[in-house]
């Protein structure tokens, strides 16, 4: 986990101080592809079959369980230091994509999303599986944005555990029942209703719709919206 630099925000009466949680990975931009891209180079390699259909059961995962569903059936072929040099393998590939992203990789409105929460004086976090989540923020330049990253290297209990958010909630220092999760996984979204948090969905219904609201893009998301539910909620 590492605690970003935080920015210049209002004063916040503790009893009504909120949050909003973030999955990264198909959120707040589509790192979704470049783990995809690169389970298939290793699968590739292996002459496994994989598709994106495959590809659905990894997500919200962290790359030890997805490398469980890649090699479903075929484990046996492959000892446990072959199993994590194939980890690292995706992880080499999927870091050298990383490499290529820029702010433009950013999802529309995720940017001003997050302006305008830091402006009203809720505390913003990302949770995700990813053990390289710290990597992906530098890349888009959100981290000044940003007042905690929890990852796999904190929080190694993959989805639908709970344990990220509840971590990234402890850290901000705001009960559970006052944290907005988004998340676009239906992993992610168990993860997030198990903490006892609201949770919205990002995708399909019959992925994400589990979750207490559901929409289509971060782009259709506003402060006012998510306080809104979060507020409604309380009552």
């Amino acid at each position: 986990m590492q605690q970003m630099e935080k920015s210049v925000r209002p004063e916040t009466d503790d009893k009504q101080v909120v949050a909003a949680i973030f999955d990264l990975d198909g959120v707040l931009t589509e790192t979704t592809e470049l783990h995809y891209r690169s389970w298939r180079v290793v699968a590739d390699e292996l002459d496994i079959p994989f598709d994106r259909r495959a590809y659905e059961e990894m997500r919200g995962l962290n790359r030890s369980n997805s490398l469980a569903i890649l090699l479903r059936g075929q484990e046996g072929r492959f000892s446990e230091a072959e199993q994590q040099r194939l980890a690292e393998r995706k992880n080499e590939e999927y870091l050298r994509l990383v490499a290529e992203m820029t702010p433009s990789d950013l999802f529309p409105g995720a940017l001003e999303l997050l302006h305008g929460l830091r402006a009203r004086g809720v505390r913003v976090a990302v949770a995700s599986s990813s053990r390289n989540a710290g990597r992906v923020v530098e890349r888009l330049g959100i981290g000044p944005l940003l007042d905690v990253i929890v990852d796999a290297n904190t929080a190694p209990r993959s989805k639908p555990d709970p344990q990220v958010f509840l971590v990234a909630a402890e850290l901000l220092g705001v009960p559970p029942a006052r944290c907005v999760v988004v998340e676009d996984a239906e992993a992610g979204v168990a993860a997030g209703v198990a903490a006892g948090m609201w949770v919205i969905g990002i995708g399909p219904a019959e992925r994400v719709g589990q979750g207490h609201a559901v929409v289509s893009s971060i782009g259709e998301l506003s402060v006012d919206a998510m306080l809104r539910l979060l507020n409604d909620r309380a009552r």
